[in-house]
């Protein structure tokens, strides 16, 4: 039996998860009414579920994430809701409140959101004990602790591909929450990590002032999928329901021509849903919004992974500023059209763009220079041309069919087989006419039945009996064409059933006998899951009012003495900082403390002007 690999993208709305599914997404997650971690990217049911009617022909899969965690009034509206998006037909829900296992639900498959922290062998263990079909692994972990994952468990396991990365593992990060009051686990993140800070060692002096120092790049394993794959990964997911279509359309297209790539050589995968993209243009991951990009941590975690100088969207480098006229300037590099938007860093790091107005010869006429000089390099942020393809329909997604067509005395037949297999046939009774031109019969029957217009099907061979067919009037080909069509889609439609899975509450021990507030336990629901799985809730969420002052409010894998070459284990010549190191935005300080032997980073909040002790 072959082993499906499926193409995992984001949709903010029912026309992006559209446009990913004609642009080959095996599977769309999308945002529910209420309680999903993207707050901003919420849809109604109706949408949703035209998201599904669109998906279902292809065999595409439709995830709706309701992952956030939810306080004890919301539990009711939040079940109403789960009832509603399992009648709608949509493949699982996306969870993060354990508290949600708790009731009465519909048999929906659950997905353990990535904000349930699933980083080892012992926790994805327990998850799948207690129901979930699918874990969503934590972005942080390398191939040997995906494999150690695999290798003591048998649950689907998804994992991040390509996107924006939070700087702490998900769901353990509390800092939006301690310092603004909007809290990421409900989803409304107010983004610390993208803001400036200055970092102070323990004598108070300044290491490096006015940085982006917890902001990331963007992820991007492109090339790593044969390697997944041997982890044990099945689920790639592409990161952005905050993204716009083309980012979509374009990072989905990269990722189908990679696991196709992969496919064509393994025959013993195959693919995760029906039909063949083909895409009007040529994808390029540097071309849509990124922070420049990292492999993070998969295979060792070796390179700096910090965008410290901004958290904006760079782009692609293109080339370098080799003179600035008046008015004008002249670069080595890319080819530039008018619209383009480009971006450089001031000699004093901060990042300055323009816009091209005008491209004539080897000048360049953009709508303003700023501190523009000899020597900069550019990056190109918006790509005027590739953005206007992509701004149009940029992609068609057909099914592939097999027909043939048989012509007796007093009936003609069609049977069309598509390339699942299913087999749909029509017929009508006309009589036999000798055709005047034999050849031109047999040339007007071939391209009428192959005609399929609109319709989501390819016809990929077509066989006509006897080879040379009496005449026939085009609306006679036309409606024997569209009946067999009709009749092989409801056939696809009937046999597509959503996967009918009940959780059944158990007592299989939790990992931990006690458990604080970075388990966000923020209503009694969750409690009593904890309860019975055998661990204490010391310490509810820090949702539910909590003093942070002096708590962990981020837990990263990120580091930034080894971003600041100041870490003994990664640089040849570490720069000496006293600890205790200490982060300020102007309002709050945070202390940081490292625990080197698992190479983690912790971020403790502090009063406003105090000084760690």
């Amino acid at each position: 039996m072959t082993i499906p690999l499926e193409l995992l993208s984001p949709a903010g709305n029912a026309a992006i998860g559209i446009a990913a599914i004609d642009h080959g997404a095996d599977a769309v997650y999308i945002g529910g009414p209420g309680f999903s971690a993207r707050a901003g990217a919420g849809n109604t049911i109706e949408e949703i579920a035209e998201l599904i009617g669109y998906a279902r022909p292809f065999a595409a899969r439709v995830y709706v994430a309701l992952n956030t965690i939810l306080t004890d009034s919301e539990i009711p509206k939040a079940l109403e809701l789960i009832h509603q998006i399992h009648a709608a037909g949509a493949d699982a829900l996306i969870i993060q409140d354990v508290g949600l296992l708790e009731l009465d639900l519909p048999p929906i498959p659950l997905f353990a959101s990535t904000q349930m922290h699933n980083a080892t062998p012992e926790k994805v263990k327990f998850l799948e004990a207690v129901g979930f079909s699918r874990v969503i692994l934590a972005r942080e972990l390398c191939l040997a602790e995906i494999n150690a994952i695999r290798d003591v468990t048998h649950i689907d396991l998804e994992f991040f591909v390509h996107g924006a990365l939070c700087v702490s593992y998900s769901g353990q990060c509390c800092m939006s929450q301690a310092a603004a009051g909007r809290s990421g686990n409900r989803g409304v993140c107010a983004q610390p990590c993208r803001h400036v800070y200055t970092l102070t060692d323990g004598d108070g002096k300044t290491v490096s002032e006015n940085k982006h120092l917890l902001s990331l790049k963007d992820l991007s394993l492109s090339g790593a999928v044969p390697d997944l794959v041997k982890a044990g990964i099945t689920s790639f997911k592409i990161e952005g329901r905050y993204k716009d279509a083309g980012y979509v359309k374009n990072v989905t297209a990269a990722f189908r021509r990679e696991i196709d790539r992969f496919l064509s050589d393994n025959p013993r995968y195959r693919r995760a849903s029906s039909g063949k993209t083909t895409p009007g243009f040529e994808p390029d991951l540097q071309k849509t919004f990124n922070r420049g990009q990292t492999r993070y941590f998969i295979f060792g975690g070796n390179e700096k992974i910090g965008a410290i100088d901004s958290p904006k969207s760079l782009g692609k480098q293109i080339g370098t500023v080799t003179a600035v006229e008046r008015g004008f300037f002249r670069m080595k590099g890319d080819r530039l059209n008018n619209g383009d938007g480009l971006c450089f860093f001031t000699r004093s790091g901060a990042l300055s763009g323009f816009r091209v107005n005008r491209v004539q010869d080897d000048r360049v006429y953009p709508n303003t220079m700023g501190e523009l000089a000899r020597g900069d390099h550019l990056f190109r942020n918006h790509d005027h041309e590739f953005s206007r393809m992509l701004e149009k329909t940029s992609a068609v997604r057909r099914i592939g069919i097999s027909l043939r067509f048989e012509q007796h005395q007093d009936r003609i037949s069609l049977e069309a087989v598509d390339e699942d297999g299913n087999k749909a046939t029509a017929a009508i009774d006309i009589a036999y006419q000798a055709p005047r031109n034999p050849e031109m019969a047999l040339n007007q029957a071939t391209v009428q039945l192959s005609s399929t217009g609109t319709t989501i099907y390819e016809v990929t061979e077509i066989a006509v009996h006897p080879p040379q067919p009496g005449f026939l009037p085009l609306s006679a080909l036309n409606r024997l064409r569209r009946e067999a069509l009709d009749r092989l889609t409801e056939i696809r439609l009937n046999r597509y059933q959503p996967r009918a899975v009940s959780v059944i509450p158990n007592a299989v021990p939790y990992p931990e006998r006690t458990v604080d507030y970075r388990a966000n336990v923020l209503n009694a629901h969750a409690e009593r899951f904890y309860l019975r799985h055998g661990a204490t809730v010391g310490e509810p969420a820090l949702e539910r009012g909590g003093d942070p002052l002096g708590k962990i409010v981020m837990t990263t894998r990120y580091c930034i003495r080894k971003q600041l070459d100041a870490c003994p284990r990664h640089a040849k010549k570490a720069v000496s900082l006293k600890e205790p190191l200490q982060l300020t935005d102007g309002h709050r300080h945070y202390r940081l403390t490292f625990d080197c032997h698992r190479c983690v980073m912790h971020v403790h909040i502090e009063s406003p002007g105090s000084t760690a002790s």
